[in-house]
């Protein structure tokens, strides 16, 4: 047996994998601020004997990606041996890896993403991440990718206030402080979920257009899929999104695909077994 797991900033999903193929009914929790209680609810897997422990966590990783080193969403678990804690909780071998970059890897062999060479995924959702995934694999990297903290207004005049909002350093002007869920939750003093100004989203859609524009010129995919709670739930259209995108790319002759995830919020989860199985 495997036992997979996906950390966000908001939810973690946990799951079990019998034959190694897929894998059963869905664990769903809210995501503890604190790593010691994220054990706990892992501790109630403790019955079973896995082969392997695979998943994702949200940010930057240490070299040997053992630990989070940076989480803007989950500071409290910067630090924590999170791979030694579960490989001494499980005795197995733990694979541990950034939840966007395996929600991408997902769509990239199951998904939205499976009949194309090289794609780039970002997600929108309490923040923002991505990877890019060349042939079925994580593109190599030094630290990962990313593409949240991309700077698409140097002079912050967007949202002037948009400076107060500063999680672990994230770079004002960033397109993660301007369109995540947690920007617009500090924005609007509620979730993005009960935004309802049609204006807000025409913004985000032009923003987030942007910020495509810049993936596009520097990963040139042949596909761009999205992900994340703000797409899935189409409070992003991605219509809207494509038809701003086509205003602003001017380098290449064509556009790629613009797609939804297919794999809606197990992305991370398919993308665990599919590192798995890659070897």
């Amino acid at each position: 047996m495997i036992l997979l797991f996906d950390v966000g900033g908001t939810k973690m999903r946990i799951a079990v994998s019998e034959d190694e193929v897929g894998f059963g009914d869905i664990k769903i929790y809210d995501t503890p601020e604190n790593f010691e209680d994220a054990v706990e609810l892992f501790t109630t897997f403790k019955g079973g004997t896995f082969k392997v422990i695979a998943g994702g966590v949200p940010g930057v990783l240490s070299k040997d990606k053992s630990v989070l080193v940076c989480s803007p969403n989950l500071q409290k678990w910067v630090g924590k041996p999170i791979k030694n804690k579960l490989a001494e909780l499980f005795e197995s071998e733990v694979i541990l890896e950034n939840d966007a970059a395996l929600a991408g890897l997902g769509e990239a062999c199951f998904g939205a993403g499976r009949d194309k060479r090289i794609v780039a995924y970002l997600t929108i959702s309490t923040g923002i991440g991505g990877t890019r995934i060349v042939d079925k694999k994580i593109d190599v990297s030094s630290w990962g990718f990313e593409p949240g903290r991309q700077i698409i207004d140097t002079d912050v005049t967007v949202w002037p206030e948009s400076v107060a909002f500063n999680p672990e350093n994230l770079p004002p002007g960033s397109i993660e402080s301007y369109i995540s869920g947690a920007a617009l939750n500090y924005r609007y003093g509620k979730p993005s979920s009960e935004v309802k100004d049609i204006k807000v989203w025409t913004d985000v859609e032009k923003l987030l257009a942007v910020a495509i524009n810049n993936t596009i010129a520097y990963w040139s995919p042949e596909v761009i899929v999205l992900g994340g709670g703000m797409v899935l739930e189409d409070a992003i259209s991605i219509n809207n999104v494509y038809k701003n995108l086509d205003e602003i790319v001017r380098i290449f002759p064509e556009l790629p695909e613009l797609k939804k995830a297919d794999l809606g919020d197990t992305s991370a989860l398919h993308g665990a077994l599919a590192l798995i199985k890659s070897g």
